[in-house]
């Protein structure tokens, strides 16, 4: 008999919810049905899991009024979950809410643990399993194909979302760098660029679509996630900064070059086969982590030859 599961995570970014997907997967198949998730708004997760046939709903994940999420998952009479957290509070919650398992992670955790591996164990040691950290975001094919025909994504060019917007100033590579970078590989093959940045990036977006490259640019700085999300599973490559955009590129089948310069891809980019990743000068995957302020280390010429390898 399967049994109802509550998949609680805390964390708050669109890269950590597609990080965690592959775990997500393993739970609902091991248990044999779709589970419901209850994450941060700012994932963006009711989204980005819409379509995926491993859960079953999405609750939001309010800070804010311990026994107001009690009642709201009280309800759904849950058997078991599994927290992505070493939070008291969220085991507290799901205890009050009923739920006889509760998966979590050790109680004060040590901090700067590896994101995705921590995950990963976890998962494996509860379910007695082995799995593929590799995760999937599932979307609408006949949106795919919608974003084909009202942008003319075709074979006859190279399409690729670009990101080049991030979370904080440091882990952001000049625009300079990136228009630069553009003009190269138009050059070297007719290409579509889809520029994934939010609304208060304005003048990073008006710096790309002013340069001459900019016919060759699409922005989609006006767009929501579940609008952008189609456009990118339309594409073929992803070159970005470490953001969310990445992951979710990645998920949908991409081959991603993703650049990290204040953050550390041991954590944030070895989970996936499609990404390869870009660390500052004189550093490596396992060195370059938070604080490294790498963004003025990141050679082009190994970005531009990284971006030429990706496309063949």
């Amino acid at each position: 008999m399967s049994k109802a599961a509550l998949v609680i995570i805390k964390s708050m970014g669109i890269g950590d919810l597609c990080i965690l997907i592959s775990n997500v997967h393993a739970i609902s198949k091991k248990i044999g049905c779709p589970v419901t998730v209850m994450a941060q708004k700012n994932t963006h997760a009711n989204v980005i899991l819409k379509h995926d046939p491993h859960v079953k709903e999405v609750i939001e994940l309010n800070q804010k009024g311990f026994f107001n999420i009690v009642k709201k998952i009280k309800s759904k009479k849950f058997d078991q979950s599994y927290i992505y957290s070493d939070s008291i509070r969220l085991y507290l919650i799901a205890g009050v809410a009923g739920i006889k398992d509760n998966f979590h992670y050790k109680f004060f955790s040590k901090k700067g643990k590896n994101f995705f591996k921590t995950a990963k164990e976890f998962t494996e040691k509860i379910l007695k399993i082995k799995i593929n950290p590799q995760s999937k975001i599932y979307c609408n094919q006949k949106d795919i194909e919608e974003a084909k025909k009202k942008y003319n994504i075709t074979v006859n060019t190279k399409n690729y979302i670009i990101a080049p917007s991030a979370s904080g100033p440091t882990k952001r590579w000049d625009v300079n760098n990136y228009i630069k970078l553009l003009e190269e590989l138009d050059r070297k093959h007719p290409s579509k660029f889809f520029i994934s940045c939010g609304a208060s990036d304005e003048i990073l977006i008006k710096d790309i679509m002013d340069s001459p490259v900019g016919k060759n640019c699409i922005s989609l700085s006006q767009k929501n996630i579940e609008e952008i999300i189609p456009i990118i599973g339309a594409c073929n490559y992803g070159i970005c900064n470490d953001t969310g955009f990445a992951h979710i590129a990645s998920g949908l089948g991409l081959k991603c070059l993703v650049l990290f310069m204040d953050s550390p891809p041991a954590a944030y980019g070895t989970y996936s086969k499609n990404i390869s990743i870009i660390v500052p000068d004189g550093e490596s995957i396992e060195s370059c982590g938070h604080n490294t302020r790498g963004k003025d280390k990141i050679s082009f010429n190994e970005v531009l030859k990284k971006s030429l390898e990706l496309i063949n």
